[in-house]
């Protein structure tokens, strides 16, 4: 072929670290614009985002000119550093490493990207251990309950 064609869309999410509930109501919409800001620059396409205080969801056009992990790398790097800087926080903010990403179909845009900005309203009714544990079971990814999230009390995998 003389071009590349592709329809790659991503949900990402990724969490503070230790869940820490650091993302602040009052500057979370900035933070959001901010991690849209560098997706944007990367070349790629956010179609929603929104979280929580513990974690974030990003709905993404990936162009193939970048890998996933490099964009990630960027988007948290670079956020945590404009939170540091700018003194949102009371404390340092770091993310969590690592993050969860899921293909979705171009019929589920609607779906997901619906789910993403109903995430307030989502969490009055499941934690976001279920919520990450119903997402890796569902696209049949394989994981260990006990390396799955970082504990805030001992800095060990949390353990049901």
């Amino acid at each position: 072929m003389a071009n590349t064609y592709t329809q790659l869309h991503i949900h990402i999410v990724f969490a503070v670290k230790y869940r820490d509930a650091l993302i602040n109501p009052c500057w979370e919409t900035d933070l959001y614009k901010y991690i849209t800001g560098i997706v944007q620059s990367q070349g790629h396409k956010v179609i929603q985002i929104n979280g929580m205080p513990d974690h974030i969801h990003i709905l993404i056009g990936l162009r193939p000119c970048q890998s996933l992990a490099h964009l990630m790398m960027s988007v948290k790097s670079r956020s945590a550093n404009w939170i540091n800087s700018t003194k949102q926080g009371k404390r340092r903010f770091i993310w969590q490493s690592g993050y969860g990403a899921f293909s979705v179909s171009r019929g589920d845009l609607g779906r997901v990207a619906n789910y993403i900005r109903k995430q307030k309203i989502h969490h009055q009714r499941i934690s976001f251990d279920d919520e990450l544990i119903s997402a890796l079971k569902e696209n049949e990814i394989e994981f260990n309950r006990k390396y799955l999230l970082v504990s805030p009390i001992d800095n060990q995998a949390k353990v049901d």
